[in-house]
């Protein structure tokens, strides 16, 4: 029976080269590796969806890969602990998520399981994912068997947020931190799925599922899989611009940039009516407040910094980049801050109001300058 896998594991890396934007913690691991000098503990630190469950099972991979020699650090995705790890049938790599799993007696069973030899490989590999989830008694248990590892154990723990872990645990592990993708690398990333599945896609649409992924690669292959039904099921030929934009209604920076231009120019009837467009196209409202409060964030941070490479703009083109460079030219702070107030208090009320778009328009008509 054929296996249908979401795309993000379909086509997660099976090796480190194939990892893009991690390169130190590529550097540092595979170094490790390659020295034999792998630790029993690891935190990989970072957003969701930037790749720290698929750099953790490439590190228990090659840990036990079979075929591995001496000064390499490449799993060679052939042997029988390679292949089982692939399928998701390792029973000594054991993954557990600490949202669902994350009390006293799970950590126990974790301790318990660890004092027996692997039973076909060279290491216990434990993945434990939002680990800052753990209750205090589960952290403190783990803290115990962290302290005093088996030689044959290896925990990776992962976390979004690390200030909410024990401190203690913390430093007896190796920590990792995992950055956001730009844009640039996203849209290579879909669009070398997209070839490999044979399916066709309009300039500008990949650009759009980038953009509103918030840096995650897991976000974007989401978006590109639910692009990609809603193709089959409209009857397209390829992934359509408009067809992203009416699936899950997401907003066009460029789109974003004129509608405040509009705002602090005083052009409160073109900005509304071009609201009105956006919405009309399929944008939800809290998208487009999302989107406009991110936007006029960037323009006060650039304002400030006074310089792009100081500034995450991971979700901007280089054609954005500079109208946001224009755009912080002519904005005053004063105006900033004052329309960031506005478009956080109308984000607020978006979710409970009768009408969706009704707190935006307050806030753009609020926004005339006095």
């Amino acid at each position: 029976m054929k296996q249908n896998l979401a795309l993000y594991r379909k086509y997660r890396p099976q090796t480190f080269s194939e990892i893009v934007n991690q390169e130190r913690v590529v550097k540092t691991l595979t170094g490790a590796l390659s020295q034999d000098k792998t630790s029993h503990a690891y935190l990989f630190v970072g957003p969701k969806g930037t790749g720290k469950t698929t750099m953790a099972r490439l590190l228990a991979k090659s840990l036990n890969c079979e075929n591995r020699k001496a000064g390499e650090f490449e799993p060679c995705n052939k042997c029988s602990s390679c292949q089982q790890i692939d399928k998701n049938q390792a029973v000594d790599l054991i993954e557990i998520d600490a949202a669902s799993n994350r009390g006293i007696d799970d950590i126990r069973e974790i301790k318990e399981n660890a004092q027996f030899t692997p039973n076909q490989s060279k290491y216990k590999v434990f993945i434990i994912d939002e680990s800052h989830q753990l209750t205090k008694g589960a952290a403190n248990a783990l803290l115990k068997i962290l302290e005093e590892p088996p030689a044959h154990v290896v925990f990776i723990l992962a976390t979004t947020e690390p200030e909410k872990m024990i401190p203690t645990i913390v430093s007896r592990c190796q920590k990792f931190y995992f950055k956001n993708l730009p844009v640039s690398l996203i849209q290579k990333r879909l669009a070398k799925i997209l070839k490999a599945e044979s399916i066709k896609h309009e300039d500008g649409a990949l650009t759009l599922i980038a953009q509103n992924s918030q840096g995650s690669l897991r976000n974007a292959e989401t978006l590109l899989e639910e692009a990609i039904s809603f193709a089959i099921t409209e009857d397209k030929e390829k992934i359509t611009k408009e067809g992203v934009k009416d699936l899950v209604g997401l907003v066009e920076i460029k789109a974003i940039g004129k509608l405040i231009d509009f705002i602090f120019d005083d052009e409160i009837k073109k900005a509304l009516s071009f609201l009105d467009e956006i919405i009309e196209e399929g944008s939800k409202p809290e998208e487009i407040g999302r989107n406009i409060i991110n936007y006029l964030r960037k323009i006060l941070l650039l304002q400030i910094k006074a310089d792009l490479d100081n500034i995450d703009l991971l979700d901007f083109t280089d054609e954005e980049k500079k109208a946001l460079q224009e755009r912080a030219q002519n904005y005053s702070v004063q105006d900033l801050q004052k329309n960031i107030d506005l478009f956080l208090a109308a984000q607020k009320q978006i979710t409970i109001s009768p009408i969706g778009q009704l707190p935006l328009e307050l806030a753009i008509v609020k926004s005339i300058k006095g």
